[in-house]
């Protein structure tokens, strides 16, 4: 949910927004003047993640995000959780088509009948893969040798679409039957989850997280 959240949302936000606003001294630009994506740059982008129902939220909006915003994806983040039985993969692999007539109905979610039966494959799916490495994160945090990859950014021009280590990563979901996860939108999960720290080196969050994982 990640680029700078996710790579072509940070770059579009560098150019969208140019207002001052409590992000930080020296700190990404990209969230300037978005109260919601503010708080989400200070608390949690980058913020290594290796709880599984915290992976999967991410999975889910990232993959509801194609097209859109973040900014979109933020404001409807509650409501995807209470719309998806707050995130928990074994009830949403379980949803049938009265589940997905509901969902369609729902205005507080991205109404789009693709990434809706995206959301309950993928559940799917990433059962599978913890049944295979017991856990999500373990096989996740596999892509970049278990620690946060150093991205050692000097400003928002540095930020790849995707990387060597998305591309793996999102070439091997797709073996495995995942939707909605290509290399640039993976490379935003990894940004967002903190499999690599993306904060320009200037940010107080870049200092702050270099040394966790």
């Amino acid at each position: 949910m990640g680029t700078c959240p996710h790579t072509y949302f940070s770059i579009t936000h560098s150019r969208m927004t140019k207002s001052n606003s409590k992000v930080g001294v020296g700190a990404c630009s990209w969230p300037r003047g978005k109260p919601l994506v503010v708080r989400y740059h200070n608390k949690e982008w980058g913020r290594p993640v290796r709880n599984d129902r915290k992976i999967f939220e991410f999975l889910v909006l990232e993959s509801a995000q194609a097209g859109l915003s973040w900014l979109t994806i933020l404001s409807k983040r509650e409501g995807y959780k209470r719309a998806f039985a707050a995130f928990e993969p074994k009830k949403i692999s379980r949803f049938g088509k009265q589940d997905i007539t509901r969902l369609l109905d729902n205005p507080n979610i991205v109404r789009n009948r693709l990434k809706i039966e995206a959301a309950i494959n993928n559940a799917k799916r990433f059962l599978e893969v913890q049944k295979e490495f017991d856990t999500f994160s373990k096989y996740m945090w596999g892509f970049v040798g278990g620690k946060p990859i150093d991205g050692k950014r000097k400003s928002l021009k540095d930020l790849p679409e995707y990387t060597k280590e998305s591309k793996a990563f999102a070439q091997d979901l797709k073996r495995r039957g995942f939707k909605f996860l290509g290399p640039t939108v993976v490379y935003a999960h990894m940004q967002a989850v903190g499999m690599v720290n993306d904060h320009i080196q200037t940010c107080f969050r870049y200092q702050e997280l270099k040394n966790t994982g």
